[in-house]
């Protein structure tokens, strides 16, 4: 999703900056594994199993937010790939 308002290293930055500042100890003990999804202008978020249920929660608050997700407890969000049984 392209922003016109905001470049993607912007959006990265201001999200991590929340979620580290106002949300991580809030929800990584009962949360492992949901996805957090920040509005970076307001500060308010979404945490859902489903990435896309928190995404259109955020967007049927305000329609024009400028989102950044996260997945609780892990480095990144997904992992592309597969891997080889034996």
């Amino acid at each position: 999703m392209a922003y016109a308002s905001h470049s993607p290293q912007e959006v990265e930055s201001r999200g991590e900056e929340i979620y580290e500042r106002q949300i991580r100890r809030q929800v990584e003990s009962d949360h492992k594994g949901e996805f957090v999804v920040i509005d970076i202008e307001t500060g308010e978020y979404e945490l859902d199993q489903d990435d896309l249920q928190a995404t259109k929660r955020a967007l049927a608050k305000r329609p024009r937010a400028v989102l950044y997700g996260v997945r609780v407890g892990f480095p990144t969000a997904y992992t592309l790939g597969g891997h080889v049984e034996r």
